[in-house]
C-alpha cells in the first residue's frame, strides 16, 4: 500500500513515462514550476527585489536540515558539488593522505587530485573501511556511486574511521531524497539537489561537524556569509557568521524559488517508504532483464557499445550510460510500465536472454 503522503508527492508530477534518467537530472514537481513561474512573473513586473529572496532560503535551508537529522546551524548552502569539495581539499595539510573511491564522481575527486602536496590513494569501494589507517587524514566517497548505484557500507567506513581518527566526507547527492540519510555521524556531506531532490541546478548543500569546521578557511567568502548579510556588503571590514553559514556562497535566487516546494516536499515523506519503492521497480527490471537483482534504485548493466541505450533511446526511453554501463534510475513517477517498456525494447531487438520473462513471472509471483 502506497501512504497518503506518497500518494499524494507522484501526483506532483506530470506522466513522464519512459523517464528513468533522475541519475543525471530530476523533474520538477508541480508546486516548483508554479513558483518559479509566479517569480518570473513577478521579476519581470519590476516586483522582486534581493532581500525579497532572504526567506525562501532560510525555509529551504531548514527543511534540508531536517531531511538529512542535522540542526540547521550546521548547513551550509553552496551551488556546486566540487566547488564546496575545494574548500575541505584546500585545508588538508601538506603530506596528508586521502583515501578515495576508485572510480567515484569526479566532483568529489578532483578537487583533491588538483591539490599540490596531499597523497591520494584510491581503493575499491568494497575495501574502503580496511583501507583507512593512523595515517589517514580523510576518506572521501559518494553514498551511492554515480556509474554503478552500489551503496556504500557506511557503518564499516564510519567504524574504521572512529577507529584510526579518519575525517570524513560523504557525498549524498546519488542519494537524498529516495535514500534514507542521516548526515550527523559524518564531518562533512554535500548534496547537490539537482537529482533526486528534484530542485533546479544551483541548489547545494554542505553540512558540517564542528571538528572539520574549525579546520576550514571560508576561501570563497562574500557578502552572504556574513552574520548579517546586508550589513556585510562592503569591504575590508568582515564580520562573518559564527555557524555554518560562514561557508554560504551567495544564492542564485530563482533556483531557490523552485527547490523550496521540492525539498519540503521530501521533508514531509517517509524516505523508507520512498526507497522500497525505486528499489523494488529496480529489482522487478533486473528480473525483467534476466540479471541478478541489485536492491538498487539506480540499476546499470554492461553495454559497452552503447547499443542498448541506443536501442532505448530510440523508442522514447530515457536512460544514461556511464562507464561503459547502461544506467537506468528510477523514483516517484515511475511505475511498472517503465519496468515493461525497457523490457519489450530490448527483448523484441533481440538484445537480452529469454530467461529475463520467465525470472521476472517467478519474482511476481514471490512478491504476490
Amino acid at each position: 500500500m502506497t501512504s497518503d503522503a506518497l500518494t499524494a508527492a507522484i501526483d506532483q508530477f506530470a506522466d513522464p513515462r519512459g523517464y528513468l534518467a533522475v541519475a543525471s537530472i530530476g523533474l520538477p514537481t508541480r508546486h516548483s514550476v508554479a513558483a518559479m513561474t509566479a517569480d518570473l512573473a513577478a521579476w519581470y513586473a519590476a516586483d522582486r527585489d534581493p532581500q525579497g529572496y532572504d526567506a525562501v532560503i532560510a525555509r529551504t535551508r531548514a527543511a534540508y536540515a531536517g531531511l538529512v537529522a542535522v540542526p540547521v546551524e550546521a548547513v551550509a548552502i553552496g551551488s556546486q558539488t566540487s566547488v564546496i569539495t575545494s574548500l575541505i581539499a584546500d585545508a588538508a595539510p601538506d603530506g596528508a593522505e586521502v583515501v578515495v573511491v576508485a572510480g567515484d564522481f569526479s566532483s568529489i575527486e578532483f578537487p583533491f587530485v588538483a591539490r599540490p602536496g596531499i597523497r591520494l590513494r584510491a581503493v575499491e569501494l568494497d575495501a574502503l573501511a580496511d583501507a583507512l589507517t593512523d595515517e589517514t587524514w580523510l576518506v572521501a566517497f559518494s553514498l551511492v556511486q554515480s556509474a554503478t548505484g552500489r551503496i556504500a557500507d557506511t557503518d564499516a567506513i564510519l567504524e574504521a574511521a572512529r577507529r584510526h581518527d579518519v575525517l570524513t566526507l560523504c557525498d549524498t547527492t546519488q542519494a537524498v531524497g529516495v535514500l534514507p540519510v542521516d548526515a550527523s555521524p559524518w564531518d562533512a556531506t554535500i548534496c547537490h539537489s539537482y537529482k533526486w531532490l528534484c530542485s533546479p541546478r544551483g541548489v547545494a548543500f554542505l553540512t558540517l561537524r564542528s571538528r572539520l569546521a574549525d579546520l576550514l578557511v571560508p576561501t570563497q567568502a562574500g557578502w552572504y556569509a556574513g552574520d548579517d548579510p546586508w550589513a556585510n556588503c562592503y569591504g575590508p571590514a568582515m564580520s562573518l557568521a559564527t555557524d555554518a553559514r560562514r561557508f554560504d556562497v551567495s544564492p542564485a535566487w530563482q533556483a531557490w524559488v523552485g527547490a523550496e516546494p521540492a525539498i519540503t516536499m521530501f521533508g514531509g515523506l517517509d524516505i523508507a517508504e520512498v526507497w522500497q519503492r525505486a528499489s523494488g521497480l529496480g529489482d522487478m527490471l533486473c528480473d525483467a532483464l534476466g540479471i541478478d537483482e541489485q536492491h538498487q534504485a539506480i540499476v546499470t548493466w554492461p553495454d559497452p557499445d552503447g547499443a542498448h541505450l541506443a536501442l532505448l533511446i530510440a523508442a522514447g526511453i530515457r536512460v544514461s550510460g556511464r562507464a561503459g554501463r547502461l544506467r537506468a534510475a528510477f523514483h516517484l513517477w515511475n511505475d511498472e510500465s517503465d519496468v515493461d517498456r525497457v523490457a519489450a525494447v530490448l527483448h523484441e531487438a533481440g538484445a537480452l536472454r529469454r530467461t529475463g520473462r520467465r525470472r521476472r513471472e517467478m519474482a511476481l509471483r514471490r512478491r504476490r
